[in-house]
């Protein structure tokens, strides 16, 4: 399932099968396949079944998981099954990012999931938190790199918010990769111009628009 701006309401693109579709993406081999188990994202379960059939499924590309974990003993659930980077994103703005520095080290992934200046969670359904503190924070436990998703641009396909990714990897000065709304080459060309490690492209592959490597 594919989600305009994290809406439920909003499906901009059924894909089908996630395990087959992880198949076929890795099949370019990526440097990761990332994935979100939205459900779990949203309802807080770690979704270690998919998890392990997804690692089968993209092997031998390393998979970047995020959705459902709210301690760091999920966290550490998901790499004993395969998962090669975890996104953790509530629990760690919830707990502080430094209990999934101690938990994860280089594998884990903060997601920093921004909507007009704040930080989104459970799921992008609640908010209120300063992004910017958000960075700090986690710069300052260590964190090895960040997500950073521009929610308003979020399966829209309008480009990406450099505006707010510079204002992060100025902040983070740290890997950080981005997504929302990375419909191009040109696109991924300017992100890489203003320092971005990487990106997450999701519709464009889907509908075709930006072909695979």
């Amino acid at each position: 399932m594919r989600l305009e701006q994290g809406d439920f309401e909003r499906i901009t693109r059924e894909a089908g099968d996630p395990v087959a579709l992880a198949r076929r993406l890795a099949t370019a081999r990526p440097p990761y396949l990332h994935a979100v188990a939205l459900d779990a994202a949203r309802d807080g379960v770690v979704p270690l079944e998919l998890a392990r059939q997804l690692v089968a499924a993209a092997a031998p590309v390393p998979l970047q998981l995020g959705g459902g974990v709210r301690l760091p003993a999920d966290a550490a659930a998901l790499v004993e099954v395969g998962v090669a980077r975890v996104i953790v994103g509530t629990a760690a703005l919830e707990q502080g990012p430094e209990r999934y520095v101690d938990a994860l080290g280089e594998r884990l992934v903060v997601a920093v999931d921004v909507d007009r200046g704040e930080i989104r969670t459970h799921g992008w359904t609640s908010g209120g938190s300063s992004a910017d503190d958000f960075v700090d924070r986690s710069r300052t436990a260590g964190v090895a790199r960040i997500l950073c998703t521009a929610i308003d641009r979020d399966g829209t396909l309008a480009g990406p918010d450099l505006a707010l990714l510079e204002r992060v990897v100025a902040r983070f000065r740290g890997p950080v990769l981005a997504a929302g709304g990375i419909r191009s080459r040109a696109d991924l060309a300017a992100l890489e111009g203003i320092g971005l490690e990487g990106a997450v492209v999701g519709r464009a592959l889907l509908d075709g628009i930006l072909e695979q490597p």
